[in-house]
């Protein structure tokens, strides 16, 4: 940079200064830029901030000579709301749209700390706005509209006091974001005298905690003797009102009270005119100027920084715009291959692991299929082996039941031959029988005797046992009849013998 710097002293010193020998007409130039002004029209937005009920719309009505026709704030909010009101103003043939941003429910909140927070917020989103509209590579500035604050017009409350932390604390924040010039709002409600200290220690308050609020430019030779003593006024007190009382063949804005008139255009009665005088007719393109060339340069700036973008290199050596993009265009390809990279690593790791997964799931699976079907042929064996188990049962026991059958029909029919008139006479058939066998007995006796034509019940006997069973050859009935011990009575025990064989 101070290479540049000389390079441009060397080129000054080297510049001659011709005189012209006729008119030539470049002097019309202020001319020409006042017009193409004037066509386009002005911008300037105004931020109010103070707390609720200091009358910054009354005051506002009264700097413009207007209704703004403001609605009344709350003083219920959670939270400090900032709402924008652009309005368009003409007087002669110049063109003024005018914003004012007032700050709803400030100082309203039993915590405090943050209020300042939504100021510099709304503030910086102004200047990032317009930041993004300089780096769009299709520009339109001269149609954007400009909502970057020019000037902050900070109302202090009337205690006498001094100022409340809450003042220093937002003034110190916005002190470098934009030009503040504190008003010291209801100046109505404090004697001259107490006004004079008043104002003496706001200005010592500011001082001692660093805070910085706008001076009147004092480097223009037509407005350096106002500026100089407006200066030495701030902060002004203000009085506002938006009624009007006759005075002489005149209705100014006044403010009625019981012991007299406070007329707000006096300045014997308050700095109203003073502020008027500053604020509009003699500084408000300064503060344009000033908005743009040093507070919205030095967030540029800063942001700029923080994306990457310096004048000069690590060796303090100047690079252009151009190399430090390049720069950053390198340096964020490699970060990109390094991510690239690292992504594809963990995508193989990731793979291998999940093949890995895999190979063991399917492992298992195969085991466990393995298993089952192990499982399968020894269940299927054992039920081969009860299957065929079962088949020669029943063979057996077919071969055994059509073997007693042929017997015992053989067995009946000799019986019923030679014994038929002793049946009839005795009504009983005595068979002997064994105890664990007595089911089997009776089935057989049921499948094969019955379809004998038997006029008498069976009666089985238990030799050993001496026990009798007597059993109806009902197929409805089973053992009804009760056992009864067998008796020396009974005389067909010589029947028995030949029965129990055949068992």
């Amino acid at each position: 940079m101070a290479t540049v710097e000389l390079e441009r002293g060397k080129l000054d010193s080297s510049i001659r200064n011709l005189k012209l020998s006729g008119h030539v007409g470049f002097d019309s130039l202020p001319d020409q830029l006042v017009n193409k002004s004037v066509q386009n029209g002005f911008v300037f937005n105004i931020l109010c901030i103070g707390e609720t009920g200091l009358g910054k719309s009354t005051l506002m009505d009264s700097l413009f000579n207007t209704s703004f026709e403001s609605t009344p704030s709350p003083h219920n909010l959670a939270s400090v709301k900032l709402k924008a009101h652009t309005y368009e103003l003409q007087e002669s043939n110049v063109k003024l749209k005018l914003t004012i941003v007032d700050t709803v429910g400030y100082g309203d909140q039993i915590n405090k700390e943050d209020s300042f927070k939504t100021v510099v917020d709304y503030i910086d989103a102004q200047f990032e706005a317009y930041l993004q509209e300089e780096l769009k590579i299709k520009r339109s500035l001269s149609t954007y509209h400009d909502s970057r604050i020019h000037v902050c017009l900070y109302f202090i409350c009337p205690t006498g006091h001094g100022l409340k932390s809450i003042d220093l604390v937002c003034m110190k924040k916005l002190d470098t974001k934009v030009n503040i010039i504190p008003i010291i709002a209801k100046a109505d409600t404090i004697s001259k005298t107490e006004l004079q200290k008043f104002k003496s220690k706001i200005i010592s308050e500011l001082q001692n905690n660093g805070v910085h609020i706008y001076q009147f430019p004092t480097d223009d030779e037509s407005v350096v003797n106002v500026n100089s003593s407006m200066n030495a006024h701030v902060p002004f007190a203000v009085v506002g009102s938006t009624d009007f009382v006759r005075v002489g063949n005149k209705m100014m804005r006044s403010r009625q009270y019981p012991w007299g008139t406070v007329q707000v255009e006096n300045e014997t009665h308050c700095d109203f005119v003073k502020l008027r005088e500053m604020l509009i007719r003699t500084n408000m393109e300064d503060m344009r100027e000033k908005t743009h060339c040093r507070h919205y340069e030095l967030y540029r700036k800063r942001r700029l920084e923080q994306m990457g973008f310096s004048d000069v290199d690590s060796d303090n050596k100047p690079v252009s715009f151009q190399q430090t993009c390049e720069a950053k265009r390198s340096i964020h390809l490699q970060e990109l291959q390094q991510k690239e990279d690292e992504m594809r690593q963990m995508f193989v790791a990731r793979v291998k692991e999940k093949e890995a997964e895999l190979k063991e799931a399917e492992k298992e699976l195969h085991n466990k299929f393995d298993k089952l079907k192990k499982d399968h042929t020894e269940e299927k064996k054992k039920l081969e082996e009860s299957r065929k188990k079962l088949e020669d049962d029943i063979l057996e026991f077919n071969r055994r039941k059509t073997q007693f059958a042929q017997q015992s029909q053989h067995h009946t029919l000799t019986l019923g031959k030679s014994k038929k008139n002793s049946l009839s006479e005795h009504h009983e058939l005595y068979v002997g029988y064994s105890r664990n066998i007595e089911i089997l007995i009776y089935k057989m006796v049921q499948d094969v005797i019955y379809p004998v034509d038997l006029p008498v019940p069976l009666v089985l006997i238990n030799p050993s046992k001496r026990m009798k069973l007597v059993l109806n050859l009902n197929p409805q009935q089973r053992f009804e009849e009760p056992v009864h011990p067998l008796t020396t009575e009974d005389s067909e025990l010589d029947h028995l013998a030949e029965f129990s064989a055949l068992l």
